[in-house]
């Protein structure tokens, strides 16, 4: 059976309710119900991603160090900038070929 989530999708809903507990100091439980809310997922799912997900953000934490705030930024801006390039592109390539398919064929 495929899995439903993906590890992308899990480690973001586990540093989520990491986040949620330490800027409101609030339980696990109560960070679990509202990541599960805002995401569209059990928290008795997120739950069971809690240990080995946690784990595994502490020993990548440990491996590397966070990049700054300043170059997370430049790094995010550099790829919103990409995105947008790529979205215009997408956006006249579609509207060439919507106009290829409006145009009367001659045989």
């Amino acid at each position: 059976m495929p899995k439903k989530y993906d590890q992308q999708l899990r480690e973001h809903a586990v540093r989520m309710v990491l986040d949620k507990r330490a800027a409101e100091a609030c339980s696990q439980r109560v960070a679990m119900d509202a990541v599960g809310a805002s995401l569209g997922i059990a928290p008795a799912t997120i739950r069971n991603w809690m240990p080995r997900a946690g784990e595994q953000l502490a020993m990548a934490g440990a491996a590397a160090p966070r990049e700054s705030l300043e170059e997370e930024n430049r790094r995010l801006r550099r790829e919103l900038a990409e995105t947008r390039r790529a979205n215009e592109i997408l956006k006249k390539a579609s509207a060439f070929f919507a106009a290829e398919l409006d145009r009367p064929t001659t045989r």
